[in-house]
This record gives structure tokens, C-alpha cells and sequence, in this order.
């Protein structure tokens, strides 16, 4: 039973220690690997975080664009109104001037036409 044990006591002495080291360093890396997990749920949060932000922003941006675009069709209808009003007024003074310029046509017939009836009558009374 000597023999047993002087072989296990030299397999001990010459394994024990690689298995503790081996230990040690199974336990360091589990250490390592929970930090490691720590700081990749940190960065998921962060990430959803992220996340989250940009579909906010993707939303106001969406609601933004869509106010601009009533805001735009609503300036459209106003233009097209006002348009159509200056053009009822420029038909208007287009209107005015042609009567303006008839009417001075008129004039200068009216003052030819009191002159011929003058010359008609001082021929008359001659």
C-alpha cells in the first residue's frame, strides 16, 4: 500500500499544482467573461437606446414633413386665389384703359364733328 501511496503523493506533487493553476485561470476568465457580459448589455441598452431615439426622430421628422406639406398645399390655394384675383383686376383696368382710349377717340370726333357743324352753320348764315 506504500507503493499506492508514494505513487499518488508523486502524481499529486506533479499534477496538483497544474490543476490549481488551471483552476485559477478558469476562474480569472469566468471573471473576465462576466465583465465582458457586462459591458455587451450595457452596450445592447445603449443600443436600444439609440434605437428608440432615431425612431422618435424618424417620427417627428415624418409629422414635420407632413405639417410642411399641408403648410405648402395651403399657400398653393392661397396663390392660386390671389393669382386669380389679379387677373380679374387686370381685366378690369385692361377694360379701363380700352374705354379710356374710345373715349378720347370720341372726344376728338365730337370736337371734329362741332367744328364741321360750326363751318356748316357760318356757311349757312353767310
Amino acid at each position: 500500500m506504500e507503493l499506492k501511496e508514494a505513487i499518488r503523493s508523486a502524481l499529486e506533487e506533479l499534477i496538483l499544482p497544474d490543476i490549481n493553476k488551471i483552476i485559477e485561470d478558469n476562474n480569472e476568465i469566468k471573471t473576465i467573461l462576466g465583465l465582458t457580459n457586462k459591458r455587451l448589455d450595457d452596450i445592447n441598452l445603449h443600443l436600444a437606446d439609440q434605437s428608440r431615439r432615431i425612431d422618435d426622430l424618424r417620427k417627428e421628422l415624418r409629422d414635420e414633413i407632413s405639417n410642411t406639406n399641408v403648410r405648402i398645399d395651403d399657400l398653393r390655394v392661397e396663390l392660386r386665389d390671389e393669382l386669380a384675383k389679379n387677373n380679374m383686376r387686370m381685366d378690369r383696368l385692361y377694360d379701363a384703359i380700352v374705354r379710356r382710349d374710345e373715349h378720347v377717340k370720341l372726344d376728338g370726333r365730337v370736337v371734329n364733328l362741332e367744328r364741321e357743324i360750326s363751318e356748316i352753320k357760318s356757311k349757312l348764315a353767310a
